[in-house]
């Protein structure tokens, strides 16, 4: 009988929601060759680096999307304010509202490898990059730009976890909605008060 072939694509996908799912240790061979429909020995075929060599795979795909669709906004023309609305619409989207987990936070969990450790790192900074870049466009400081940055992933990837351990996704949409004004300088004037006069 001959080996079963699956789209590449297809394959991609299942794989990403495998991953996402069961994080590295938890996406065992039988899961993955459940979900694609291929048998181990397609699998190592496709893959001859095993899980490993999936994984790396996977995040590869899913880096060239994201900095695409997602962080393409930040580093795009516009107004500071309106990239960063476009990037959490995006990511409003492609997190289903706060109802998918993060991959990268997946793939972090049960896995000591530097090549996956160092995937995810890179990847991690380069959204933080993208993030100073579009703080330092409003006018902050190189400094408060890149603690501004942190802040926003942080509150990004804390609503994830947060909705996925309680199934609320309101802190998601919160924290994407106060973007703009974390990320940029706020131009609020206060009207001076007015002196009384004494009489």
């Amino acid at each position: 009988m001959p080996a079963r072939k699956i789209d590449e694509d297809i394959l991609m996908d299942k794989l990403t929601e495998v991953f996402r799912l069961h994080g590295y240790e938890g996406a065992s061979l039988s899961l993955i060759a459940e979900a694609t429909g291929l048998k181990r020995a397609s699998l190592y075929h496709r893959f001859p680096g095993g899980k490993e060599e999936m994984a790396e795979s996977v995040l590869q795909r899913a880096d060239e999307w994201f900095v695409s669709h997602i962080l393409a906004p930040l580093t795009g023309k516009g107004i500071p304010s309106a990239r960063i609305k476009e990037m959490a619409r995006r990511l409003n989207n492609f997190y289903g509202g706060g109802n998918s987990s993060c991959l990268l936070d997946s793939l972090s969990l049960g896995h000591d490898g530097d090549a996956i450790r160092q995937h995810i790192e890179r990847s991690l900074t380069a959204w933080i990059g993208a993030l100073v870049l579009v703080a330092r466009d409003s006018g902050l400081s190189p400094a408060i730009a890149k603690q501004r940055a942190e802040e926003a992933l942080i509150g990004i990837q804390g609503a994830l976890v947060l909705a996925r351990g309680t199934g609320n996704t309101k802190p998601f949409a919160r924290v994407l909605q106060n973007l703009p004004q974390l990320l940029t300088v706020e131009a609020k004037k206060t009207k001076p008060k007015s002196k009384r006069s004494k009489s």
